[in-house]
């Protein structure tokens, strides 16, 4: 007797995860969160040179883990696809997309098995809030409104369906575009994203970088680039 296509109950929940010269940063945190609600998480390391490595093996939930020699970060595409390919060779149920600096409030979390165990839709979409200056207050301006929209993030595996993802060096969609088309839900819960939770002198290199790549404003804003180093920002206090 085959399984059906999208199983009501019983789903396994893997996290996927790229990562690059994460410690001392979000990581051991981020792994110690997922390791509370998901059953597996799958790695690919982007050539790190500190011990990011060392440290996602030492998660018992890290169930595989592809270390590159060099880092292909300048081919996003390439990565995600990657990624993607590793993640599904382990035959999931569903997959969470996770960056290094991303933690799920603590109702999401609850949610999240409530979410995967039914047969009506198979992605979920939540809303993403950049963290600014810190750990307290998200930023909410013209710029940096990520939050007002859904980000998809949780999808179910169909082994047979097509999945398809741009080549594109810059900017490439966390999980594959196709999914757009099946049925989906618009969760009302949140995602914190720490990377923009740093000191000026940080958030100062962090523009700097972005101008060496993109000087033209090619794959991104140059408004939004230069309202990294906006003096006094508008933040809004997290309440959980």
């Amino acid at each position: 007797m085959h399984e059906p296509l999208r199983k009501a109950s019983g789903n396994r929940l893997t996290a996927m995860m790229q990562v690059r010269n994460e410690t001392g940063r979000y990581l051991e945190q981020v792994l110690e969160e997922l390791s509370g609600f998901v059953d597996d998480i799958v790695i690919v390391d982007d050539g790190s040179t500190d011990g990011t490595v060392r440290l996602c093996n030492s998660f018992a939930k890290v169930s595989k883990l592809v270390t590159l020699e060099h880092s292909i970060f300048g081919r996003e595409w390439e990565l995600r696809k990657t990624l993607w390919d590793l993640a599904v060779s382990t035959g999931p149920d569903w997959l969470l997309s996770v960056d290094a600096d991303e933690f799920y409030e603590d109702r999401a979390k609850q949610e999240m098995r409530r979410l995967i165990d039914q047969d009506a839709y198979d992605w979920v979409a939540f809303r993403l809030y950049d963290f600014w200056g810190g750990t307290t207050h998200y930023r909410e301006d013209e710029h940096w409104n990520i939050h007002t929209k859904h980000t998809r993030t949780l999808v179910r595996y169909l082994p047979s369906f097509y999945y398809f993802t741009p080549r594109m060096d810059h900017h490439v969609p966390r999980l594959p575009l196709s999914y757009a088309v099946l049925p989906g839900f618009l969760a009302e819960l949140r995602v914190k994203h720490y990377g923009w939770a740093l000191e000026p002198e940080e958030l100062r290199r962090k523009y700097d970088r972005y101008m060496e790549l993109d000087p033209e404003g090619k794959w991104g804003s140059l408004e939004q680039y230069r309202s990294i180093l906006d003096v006094d920002p508008r933040l809004v206090e997290w309440r959980e």
